[in-house]
């Protein structure tokens, strides 16, 4: 168990793999998706030194339920959107909306 986690989050931690793991996910996807889901759930409650703005001001990833994967209602954040623009070095980025940073990190893809 990770140092500063909860019984209850090795619990739901051990629960989100066994389901990933049912949906046909591999062993290392599924241990990440969980220990992101618990790690940003630590963040928001205040267990962690440090968290990113979309942790904080996110809706906790138990309510979202999916909903920005594959796509979902919406697609990414714009966050998460110029998160990946920067990982990805576009330039202007800071000055893009939503739906430029999509097309801008979609072509770089």
């Amino acid at each position: 168990m990770p140092r500063g986690w909860t019984d209850k989050q090795e619990r739901k931690y051990k629960h989100i793999v066994d389901a990933e793991r049912k949906r046909g996910a591999s062993t290392d996807l599924t241990e990440e998706i969980a220990a992101r889901t618990i790690n940003k759930e630590r963040a928001r409650k205040g267990q962690t030194r440090t968290a990113s703005r979309s942790s904080i001001d996110d809706i906790s990833s138990s309510r979202r339920g999916g909903l920005r994967s594959a796509g979902g209602a919406r697609g990414r954040t714009r966050d998460q959107l110029y998160n990946e623009a920067r990982q990805m070095g576009i330039e202007g980025r800071s000055k893009m909306n939503k739906e430029q940073l999509r097309r801008a990190v979609d072509a770089k893809k």
